[in-house]
Parts: C-alpha cells; structure tokens; sequence
C-alpha cells in the first residue's frame, strides 16, 4: 500500500521535508503560509500535496485588485434587476467555494492583498463562516484550509501581514503524550527568557509543535520522539513567532534548536520517566529553514535558506 511520506518522496523533488510539515499542518486543519522568493515552488509543492491526498484546491492570485466582492462573491446586478437579491443572483467567488466544498483556498502574493480584503479571510480562518449582506450565513466544511504565499516583506509591493493572521485563535489540545508536551513547553518558556530574544513564543507555539509533531510522525512512519521530528515541528511551530532582538546574529532557528537540545538534555537526565525522548547524535541537514505560524491554527513555511542544526 502507497503511503503519503511514499507518494512525497515520487512527487516532490528536493522539498521533501517541506511537503510533509505542509501535510501534516493540513491534515490538523491548520492553516499554512508558505513565505518565499519566486520560483522556491510554493504553489508547485501544494498541487503535489493536494494531488496525493485528493484534495480541491481554489487557486486565488491576490494583489492590490483583489477585493473582499472578488474574493468571496457577487450579486448578478442583472440578475438582480430581474428577480431581486435570491440565491440564483448570486455567485460564489473562490473563498466561498472553498469553504462550501471543504476545499484548499490557495491564495499567491498574500501580502499584497488589500487590508480590507485581509479582514474577510481573517474572519473565515478565525470563525468559519462568513456573513453576506442579503445573502446570510457561509461555513465552513470540513476540510476547508487556507494556504497562502507570500513573497519575503521587504520586497517590492509588498507589506509585512497582520499579526491577526498569525497569532488569532488559541489551539486547545487534549491528551497530548506528557513528554512531548514537556518538550514543547520547555521551548516555549525558554524562548521568552532567552538574552537573544525579543519576543518569545506563546503557548499556542507549543500546543502546535505538539500537532505537528504527532503527524509529522505518522507521515514519516517514525517516532515523534527523534530528534529531526521534534526540531521540524519546533521551527514550524515557532520560528514565525519568535523575534531576536536586531543586534544578534543569531536566528530564531538557531535558538530554537539551542532550545530544544536543552529541554532534550533535561529529558535526558530523567529518563526513567520519560524513556521515549532522545536526541539523535546525527540528524540530518535540513534543505530549508521553515517558519510555521500557527495561529488561527496557521502554519507559515519560509523556503529559501536553511536553520542550524
């Protein structure tokens, strides 16, 4: 029987590692920013996944045009000339089809969508629905995720994304494995009183690191507990939400892994309660350093470079 972590490794050349964070975030409901210069294979790596996992996918371009009419949908003025404002005036634009069909929204060029634009797909996240004007109530179903790309801030036309996209909605996990979520926590804590950190993560980091590690390891057909499962979902979980002061040369992947081999060494030496962590003496490279957000359940992917290991 084909597996996913099979079906990536055939149709996702050299962004494997990339593919399966992006996978596992989607099979947890997370929503997924993929941060990148053109030509890193944003949208490439989501027409895989969507393809291996059978999934519909609404593809968007956004830019300054884009507005919240365009997005969601209209009314035929025609139409409603004729008949007046019914359900056969109106049509659905590509987030109201996402979310009626429980469909992947894949928005291109995120941060240079409108702010106004923005607050709809904030509220789709956060709440999953959406209210129309004399047309009433769109939710979500099942399976409706938004992954958006996005170019780096600082190129041209673009603006940095509100925090609302990242840091909206607290995700409540019950039943976590207590030395993983030992782990998560730890790096968490630590982040917020490390000297190289401005801003550390919340506990929504570790609540996501704990997801994404879970499936990380069903995809992967490993235990959550290696070394490289952990450190992916740490950076994916994050990364996005940690913030070194400007003086540092450090990274936030950087502190991260410093962070997690210290909550491993802590494991470590109390290993008879917690007998499943360990840290592997030689994990390997990873091709590129990954920023998952999460958020409103959000998991944002930055392509391009590659953290410390």
């Amino acid at each position: 029987m084909t597996t996913l972590h099979d079906a990536l490794g055939r149709s996702v050349v050299g962004l494997r590692r990339e593919a399966e964070l992006v996978a596992a975030a989607i099979r947890q409901g997370c929503h997924v920013a993929l941060d990148g210069p053109p030509g890193t294979g944003k949208s490439t790596l989501l027409r895989a996944i969507a393809t291996i996992e059978g999934r519909g996918v609404q593809f968007v371009e956004g830019n300054a045009e884009l507005t919240p009419a365009r997005l969601i949908g209209s009314h035929d003025p025609a139409l409603v000339l004729d008949g007046g404002y019914t359900d056969q005036a109106w049509s659905d634009g590509p987030l109201a089809a996402a979310m009626r069909a429980g469909e992947l929204l894949y928005l291109e060029e995120l941060n240079r969508i409108p702010e106004e634009t923005l607050n709809a797909v904030i509220t789709a996240m956060a709440e999953r629905e959406l209210v129309v004007p004399r047309l009433g109530r769109i939710r979500a179903a099942d399976g409706f995720v938004l992954v958006a790309a996005m170019n780096p801030y600082d190129a041209v036309g673009t603006a940095r994304v509100s925090q609302a996209i990242s840091e909206r909605e607290v995700v409540e996990r019950t039943g976590a494995e207590p030395a993983i979520a030992a782990v998560a926590v730890a790096i968490a804590r630590g982040s917020r009183a490390h000297p190289a950190v401005r801003t550390g993560s919340s506990v929504r980091g570790a609540l996501d690191m704990v997801r994404l590690a879970e499936e990380l390891a069903v995809i992967r057909e490993a235990d959550w507990s290696e070394r490289e499962i952990l450190l992916d979902a740490a950076l994916a979980a994050m990364s996005g939400r940690i913030q070194v002061h400007e003086d540092q040369e450090r990274t936030a992947e950087e502190v991260i892994a410093e962070l997690l081999d210290a909550a491993l060494a802590t494991a470590g030496d109390d290993r008879a309660s917690s007998p499943r962590i360990e840290a592997r003496s030689n994990p390997r490279p990873a091709p590129t350093a990954l920023t998952p957000r999460s958020g409103p359940r959000a998991v944002a992917l930055r392509t391009g470079t590659a953290p410390s290991r």
